[in-house]
């Protein structure tokens, strides 16, 4: 969708104001801290802490289906974070939101462990007399391939999904979840994506602050997830009430008309070509990069990457970056789409070090003139945030995640063309 016109603040009082305004209809009891003890983790669903602030806020469409949980100490490492946001939809969507937000991380930290444990055992058999302790054990004791944190990701997702199946009421059929999920350990991230959520990264050029989108939106109207659905014998095409939205359809029924190629959940759909297989992508975080962002759809329709770093970044306190970020897209909800209802909205802003940001006046002085030369957003348009950067093989026509290596399937991926008719199959 189009950017949006949410004006700068650069006055500290008006900010303050602005995330305590009635008028977002605001729940005094979402700021209350919610977070508990488990094997070793210390798990948040609500609140802030040292490095992370979250919030999320009911929209217009009934129940609030947006979840969201950090874990700290994760795995019980010091050094390792988990943070995961979760949209769901349908009838049950906040049920299936729920349930993948209590067991999905418990599930991918087993899967995690397992994974350590036979790194120690191929050290213990294979290299204990030709290599060092430090070749092995960088650091923290523990050292996992791309290819292991991709596998852990995968099993997880599916094994969960078919937990899912064998738990959640029937009336799910039609219900399911998104997630953009993260796990920092050390200097690096590790992040794993099903649906239309997103994760932006916020870096530094000299005194610029710049977006970097570690995720594509996985919606059906990707080219390779497109062929994938109809060669399961599912089908794509956006209604004519709503000829910018692909959707994935039944192959002898107008439903449910999915608007995202793979999530968890939607058992009505898995047989015809939507997958709970994550994407899964890697960063070494560097010494530019100053915080992440997860969250869901109701945040990114209205707002680009570029707005959304700069919002966080004005934060008077980095306790208030996820409220003030939710506030500002429910006033684009509002200014944008006035006859429509306003979306959930859930945020996790994660941030790497304590070192303060720069001052609002100086972190948006560029971006302002450099978001002028900007073409209008779409939900995968900030073009600006990849530069080629990252040891994979792409057409020339596509541009990869800036930094980012990716574990599979492709980096940045066009949409079908618009002038598809409405009935109108997309042939690979």
């Amino acid at each position: 969708m189009g950017g949006c016109c949410s004006h700068d603040v650069s006055v500290r009082g008006k900010v303050d104001s602005e995330v305590d305004d009635g008028e977002y209809e605001y729940d005094h009891d979402n700021d209350n801290d919610v977070s508990y003890e488990h094997c070793g983790a210390w798990v948040r669903l609500r609140g802030s802490s040292r490095f992370v602030s979250m919030y999320t806020q009911q929209g217009k469409k009934g129940v609030n289906q947006d979840s969201m949980t950090v874990w700290e100490d994760y795995t019980g490492e010091k050094d390792m974070i988990f943070c995961g946001v979760f949209d769901g939809h349908g009838p049950l969507g906040h049920k299936v939101s729920q349930f993948i937000r209590d067991n999905l991380p418990s599930k991918l930290s087993e899967a995690i462990k397992m994974s350590q444990q036979k790194v120690c055992k191929y050290y213990d058999a294979n290299d204990a007399d030709t290599a060092s302790f430090d070749d092995v054990y960088p650091e923290n004791g523990h050292n996992m391939s791309l290819a292991s944190w991709e596998g852990c990701f995968l099993k997880s997702f599916d094994e969960i999904d078919e937990y899912l199946a064998q738990e959640i009421n029937t009336d799910s059929y039609c219900s399911g979840c998104t997630a953009v999920t993260l796990i920092k350990q050390g200097d690096q991230l590790i992040v794993g994506n099903l649906g239309d959520s997103r994760a932006v990264l916020c870096t530094r050029e000299g005194d610029e602050l710049i977006p970097i989108q570690l995720t594509v939106d996985l919606k059906p109207d990707i080219p390779s997830e497109a062929s994938r659905i109809i060669n399961c014998e599912g089908r794509v095409f956006a209604a004519e009430e709503e000829p910018d939205v692909y959707r994935i359809w039944m192959p002898d029924d107008d439903c449910p008309g999915l608007a995202m190629s793979r999530a968890f959940g939607d058992f009505c759909l898995k047989d015809y070509g939507l997958i709970s297989l994550p994407d899964v992508f890697y960063r070494k975080i560097t010494k530019q990069d100053e915080f992440v962002v997860l969250a869901t759809d109701g945040v990114w329709d209205v707002l680009t990457n570029v707005e959304v770093i700069n919002i966080v970044a004005s934060a008077p306190r980095r306790s208030l970056a996820a409220k003030l970020l939710v506030k500002r897209a429910v006033r684009a909800w509002r200014y944008k789409y006035p006859g429509s209802k306003v979306d959930d909205c859930a945020v996790i802003c994660l941030f790497f070090d304590e070192q303060p940001f720069l001052s609002h006046s100086q972190s948006t002085r560029k971006n302002r003139h450099r978001s002028k030369n900007l073409h209008k957003s779409t939900r995968n348009e900030d073009t600006e945030t990849v530069d080629g950067k990252v040891g994979v093989e792409l057409d020339e026509e596509w541009k990869a995640l800036g930094g980012l290596a990716r574990a599979n399937s492709i980096s940045k991926l066009p949409r079908l063309a618009r002038n598809m008719s409405r009935r109108q199959s997309y042939v690979p």
